[in-house]
């Protein structure tokens, strides 16, 4: 009995081997598709309350998403290093975009995701800096070194925009235009998605592209 037994688990050995190989295989690939998963559930909704927030801002404040209650309110994800951002800033796109919404009362927050040690992680002194350097104007710059407010909404890419309006409802989230280049003369000839849709919330209009694909440089978030 022991010799037939014996050659029954030498047999099946090398099998065992193959079926542990192909569950590890599985079990990480498994693994990655539950994470995907986690990221695009967390992702904020359209005609849905937008997810509430407390952060920091470049000059050391606190502020939450409802202290902005009754205002329209822009998230922009960004990263300075990205060509994507640095097409929409160096034309002076982006900081036009958000002085003519401040100057119609719209808060527009900037948000920076990267993590310590990743492309476009900076500290508050700099983002200011960088601001003042590059004209532009938003209301606040958040700090997200965790990443936590990034996940939140679903921010993939720099830029990425969210528009949440008056009552809290988000009304758009996605590209900044519709050409996702980064090349600078692309922007006159691209719908622009976030003009468009600050344009109809203001006329008290449905936001017609809603839900946009963004595009741009992914957020570095931290492991």
């Amino acid at each position: 009995m022991n010799i037939p037994m014996t050659a029954s688990l030498l047999s099946i050995a090398p099998f065992r081997g193959a079926l542990s190989r192909r569950a590890v295989l599985a079990g990480a690939a498994l693994a990655a598709t539950m994470a995907m998963t986690g990221i695009a559930q967390a992702q904020a909704q359209i005609d849905q309350p937008a997810p509430a927030f407390s952060a920091t801002t470049a000059d050391g404040k606190t502020v939450t998403l409802d202290s902005y209650k009754g205002k329209t309110v822009v998230l922009e994800w960004t990263n300075h290093d990205c060509p994507y951002v640095k097409k929409h800033y160096g034309s002076g796109n982006i900081p036009a975009l958000q002085k003519e919404a401040t100057a119609q009362g719209v808060v527009w927050l900037q948000v920076i995701s990267s993590a310590p040690g990743q492309q476009g992680h900076v500290d508050g002194t700099t983002a200011t800096k960088l601001n003042k350097d590059r004209g532009a104007a938003p209301t606040q710059v958040l700090l997200d070194p965790s990443g936590q407010l990034g996940k939140a909404y679903g921010a993939q890419t720099s830029p990425h925009l969210f528009i949440v309006n008056p009552q809290g409802v988000l009304v758009y989230k996605g590209g900044i235009d519709s050409i996702a280049t980064a090349k600078a003369d692309d922007i006159a000839k691209a719908d622009p998605y976030v003009k468009t849709a600050l344009s109809e919330l203001a006329a008290g209009k449905k936001v017609t592209h809603a839900s946009t694909k963004p595009y741009g440089c992914s957020i570095k978030y931290g492991s």
